[in-house]
């Protein structure tokens, strides 16, 4: 993966405000606020710019602005929960739109929100499924949010497991218990209190062994909820299974085919039968199960979502993904999530961030993770060196990720989502941190390593190393060999629904400038313009 160009802040000028005759009255609570924060109105006004920089906005308010603020008019768009969140900084508590006597809006961090418990996790995050449907959603115009990261991050590596995810008594499934009736124990309907008789199969209608029925040392299925709705789904290990099969399924077209072939059937299968299943009846070990499988696939959207450049939905995908994995109290698995938010931190150029996203992870598993896991973790640090230039750490990092991976060996006992993370992987990462780094030589050395072991499986991690590659080549002058590769890299890209496929190639031909008059630079350019590439 490479940064992505320098992508300019998009403009959104500070419109006209909307006032009603029903505003015409002077804002009294944001006049308070603004003297209890020791605002001055230029100050604000700062501030909300400020903040709106952090998510993608160039908004340009000032004192003005707050002027016609206190007079009653109503910002647009995400202003109000951008006011909201300037005053919850400096307040330090949570206020929202509304405590400021301003329109209610979505709040600025919603769908970042690292949830207090597994059932709030599940409401956040299939509120994001429904509402990404369609070919127009919305949600994919969100802004990637670099300060988004802290908050997550930090939850998850001081959190604590969740004490119990099971849904099986009427408490759990969020269901009124009828009123005991005089004379019945608690929990054993229909069985008279002064009966102490001990409760055999037989007693419950259960066949015993050797008739058909349970046999001898099985368990006794639990009883079903008092009251249970119909239609209630009880989950078992065939559906989490299921869930399992389908990301793989959805993987391997992902890495074939890139994100933008299969991710609205994703996030369909994720709406329509993974939700139903979060909110069905389970065991401990089935929810568990089950919050991890799931959390999978919500990792899968947001990496479908991130590959076809819809970065703040994919940054949210990527939380919610972590907070499921804490549910699930896979910590491994809650690290990867980490190092994909690493990994997408450095494509868009925030290294520092990068950096601190694979070192949390690193701290969060500790020094017992298969050799493998740990190489991924150290690579994922080294790409964020890379992108901030530094040589040292960036070395120091691949070093302890070539070290790592060395100690491997054949049957460890990996996670599946590890395996990927072989000699093609790492490879391929030295390629792209020599590349970073402008170190045009062993960039192409290791390019040239990855893709002689890559699996063609992995069709636009091919691509992505023949840019890195062809990159290489032209840092060292070799312009018709650049091109060559260039153009073979396009085809591959052309057949896919990936922009970071494209971003790739639109990078390389940025960098030919120097050699716009040459017939390999001019060959190439047309091969891209005809397949609507550049």
């Amino acid at each position: 993966m490479s940064p992505g160009p320098t992508r300019p802040v998009p403009h959104q000028p500070a419109q006209p405000e909307v006032r009603s005759q029903a505003d015409r009255s002077q804002n009294a609570r944001l006049a308070a606020l603004i003297e209890e924060a020791g605002f001055s109105h230029a100050g604000l006004a700062r501030r909300v710019d400020q903040l709106g920089l952090e998510h993608g906005l160039d908004l340009r308010y000032d004192k003005t602005s707050v002027t016609r603020w206190l007079r009653g008019q109503q910002p647009r768009g995400a202003t109000p929960a951008l006011i909201a969140e300037v005053f919850t900084r400096r307040l330090g508590r949570r206020l929202s739109a509304q405590d400021l006597g301003l329109d209610a809006c979505a709040p600025v961090y919603a769908g970042l929100e690292f949830a207090e418990t597994p059932a709030e996790a599940v409401d956040i995050v299939s509120s994001m499924w429904r509402k990404d449907t369609g070919a127009h959603s919305e949600l994919r115009r969100i802004a990637f949010t670099p300060a988004g990261l802290v908050v997550p991050s930090r939850d998850w590596l001081i959190g604590r497991t969740d004490d119990r995810v099971a849904r099986e008594t009427p408490q759990e499934l969020g269901i009124a218990a009828p009123p005991l009736r005089p004379g019945l124990r608690p929990g054993l309907p229909g069985i008279p209190a002064q009966s102490r008789r001990p409760l055999t199969p037989g007693a419950l209608g259960v066949q015993p062994a050797g008739s058909g029925g349970i046999g001898h040392g099985e368990a006794l299925p639990a009883p079903a909820p008092a009251h249970a709705p119909r239609g209630l789904q009880r989950v078992g290990r065939g559906d989490v299974a299921a869930v399992r099969a389908v990301g793989d399924l959805f993987r391997s077209l992902d890495n074939a085919y890139g994100g933008g072939h299969a991710r609205q059937a994703l996030i369909r299968y994720l709406e329509s039968e993974a939700e139903p299943m979060l909110r069905g009846r389970y065991s401990e070990p089935i929810g568990r199960s089950l919050f991890g499988a799931v959390a999978d696939l919500t990792r899968l959207a947001g990496w479908t979502s991130y590959d076809i450049g819809a970065h703040g939905l994919a940054q949210r995908y990527f939380v919610q993904s972590l907070r499921l994995a804490q549910a699930a109290n896979d910590r491994l698995y809650g690290a990867y999530i980490l190092v994909t938010m690493s990994r997408q931190a450095v494509y868009l150029g925030h290294g520092r961030e990068a950096v601190q996203l694979a070192r949390v992870a690193q701290q969060g598993i500790g020094s017992a993770a298969p050799s493998p896991v740990q190489a991924l973790m150290h690579a994922a640090e080294a790409r964020g060196h890379g992108v901030i230039g530094d040589a040292r750490s960036c070395t120091t990092s691949l070093v302890r990720a070539e070290r790592a991976l060395q100690t491997a060996r054949p049957g460890d006992d990996l996670p599946p989502w590890a395996r990927f993370f072989d000699e093609a992987q790492l490879a391929d990462e030295f390629g792209h941190c020599y590349r970073d780094l402008q170190q045009w030589r062993p960039c192409a050395q290791h390019a040239e390593r990855s893709l002689r072991l890559r699996a063609v499986g992995y069709a636009r991690s091919r691509v992505f190393c023949r840019i890195v590659l062809a990159t290489a080549r032209l840092g060292m002058g070799e312009v018709d060999e650049a091109c060559t590769g260039a153009t073979e890299a396009l085809r591959g890209a052309a057949e896919m629904r990936s922009l970071r496929a494209v971003e790739y190639v639109r990078e390389f031909s940025r960098r030919l400038g120097p050699y716009r008059g040459t017939t390999a630079v001019r060959s190439f350019e047309e091969a891209a313009h005809a397949a609507g590439v550049i």
